[in-house]
């Protein structure tokens, strides 16, 4: 079993910056693949990025590439998403998940453990 808590969400402006974490508790951290979601008012949850277990891989929503990426501490247990040049539409609420098995994968019905979210408001 995985408990995360993320953490860094806030309200900027818009081509701000933020870095979000999730703690990660539990000694199977490095063996599951990690992602980010969020999910805005009146929407569904989408995918954001992800992570294979030791960071080798790496996937992109074609909405934050470029702008956002997604790294791990294995030793730390915790999973970052580095947010920049932010827009309004990226107002949402942060989920960061794990997936259970060693690989990443966009897919959010692939994940089995999630956090409770952080709220992220871009103002224009």
């Amino acid at each position: 079993q995985v408990q995360l808590v993320e953490s860094g969400g806030g309200l900027v402006q818009t081509g701000g910056s933020l870095r979000l974490s999730c703690a990660a508790s539990g000694r199977t951290f490095s063996s599951y693949g990690m992602g980010w979601f969020r999910q805005a008012p009146g929407k569904e949850r989408e995918f954001v990025a992800a992570v294979s277990w030791n960071g080798g891989s790496t996937y992109y929503a074609d909405s934050v590439k470029g702008r956002f990426t997604i790294s791990r501490d294995n030793v730390k247990n915790t999973l970052y998403l580095q947010m920049n040049n932010l827009k309004p539409e990226d107002t949402a609420v942060y989920y960061c998940a794990a997936t259970g098995v060693i690989r990443a994968t966009p897919s959010l019905n692939n994940y089995a453990y999630w956090g409770q979210g952080t709220q992220v408001t871009v103002s224009s």
